[in-house]
């Protein structure tokens, strides 16, 4: 409501010293209750004092209805004296509540352009009075603070309950936590500002993360942070994936299994493969090597070749001369 000035007149004698003058404020409006003074002249006629002016009592009116505003209260309003009701119906505004018009003598509560009275400034749900207490707008109506929180605040995706004002915030893309409810799911050790993993809409905190879910070396059962090997689908460090026999490590390494044990391929050699019989070196078949068997015997490709002109057997008939064997022209050679 605008700030303006509520009179009254009142009839006062001639030559009497006496003024008469009360005024009133409200907090709302800040309007001022005064009195007007009537005069008697000497000469018999009568005046009106008002707005620092002096009237006929027939000419000091109401600007809208020109009703005589001597000996009743009247409200100023650009410079302009107006009668209560005159007033009210111009000037005063609407209560949201009840539609009732908040006249000069009521408070006029106001937010965002919305008038109430007094009496009328409830929460919409649970009806209480929001007066000189915080509220919230939504859709046009006023809630106080449980009601708000209850219907439209933001929830905490931990324990369900809603965010305060002023309450501290974490976020993490379409979720949020009050601060002490972002944790860790095993320890609920509060994450804060420090690393977590999530994981089917559930938050880790690294040491548990790894605890529960890393990959771990088959053989010493550490988390494997970086650098592993993989041998026979299962995992290892590179450090730990080694030589059965000699503990030399495989990893870059030609190797070859035995009974499911990694070997390395000298080792492997030494202990389970076939030997030459020319060069009595282990056939260890690692990187494509080829050999011959014949009976119990058994020789590297290379070295499958005649005791006496050393000529390459392979695929080439040979006879055997005890425990060497002979291309035929050697043979017949060994025999004239």
């Amino acid at each position: 409501m605008a700030d303006v000035e509520i009179m009254q007149t009142v009839q006062t004698e001639v030559k009497k010293t006496k003024k008469v003058k009360k005024t009133s404020k409200r907090r709302e409006s800040e309007v001022q209750i005064s009195e007007v003074e009537q005069t008697n002249e000497e000469r018999g006629g009568e005046y009106t004092k008002a707005m620092d002016k002096d009237w006929h009592s027939g000419h000091f009116c109401c600007w809208q209805c020109d009703e005589s505003l001597t000996g009743q209260r009247y409200v100023i309003r650009d410079d302009h004296p107006y009668c209560i009701k005159c007033y009210e119906n111009v000037f005063a505004n609407t209560c949201e509540e009840c539609n009732k018009i908040i006249g000069i003598d009521s408070k006029d509560l106001s937010y965002k352009d919305k008038h109430w009275h007094e009496a009328c400034f409830l929460c919409f749900k649970c009806h209480l009075s929001l007066v000189d207490k915080q509220f919230g707008a939504k859709a046009d109506k006023i809630y106080c603070g449980n009601c708000y929180d209850a219907q439209f605040a933001s929830r905490c995706d931990g324990c369900g309950e809603v965010f305060r004002a002023g309450t501290k915030k974490m976020e993490y893309k379409t979720r949020q936590w009050h601060e002490n409810c972002f944790c860790c799911c095993v320890c609920k050790t509060a994450i804060g500002t420090k690393s977590f993993i999530p994981r089917e809409q559930e938050i880790y905190c690294a040491g548990c993360y790894e605890e529960k879910f890393a990959t771990r070396c088959i053989k010493c059962n550490k988390v494997i942070t970086s650098g592993g090997v993989t041998y026979k689908n299962e995992p290892w460090h590179r450090e730990c994936f080694t030589c059965t026999h000699c503990n030399i490590t495989l990893a870059g390494q030609r190797f070859t299994s035995r009974d499911e044990k990694p070997y390395c391929a000298e080792c492997f050699g030494e202990l389970f493969a076939k030997r030459c019989t020319s060069c009595v070196k282990p056939i260890t078949g690692i990187g494509g090597t080829r050999f011959i068997s014949f009976e119990d015997r058994h020789w590297h490709h290379d070295c499958f070749v005649c005791a006496s002109c050393k000529t390459s057997l392979v695929g080439r008939g040979f006879i055997t001369d005890g425990p060497d064997i002979l291309c035929p022209d050697c043979a017949k050679q060994k025999l004239m």
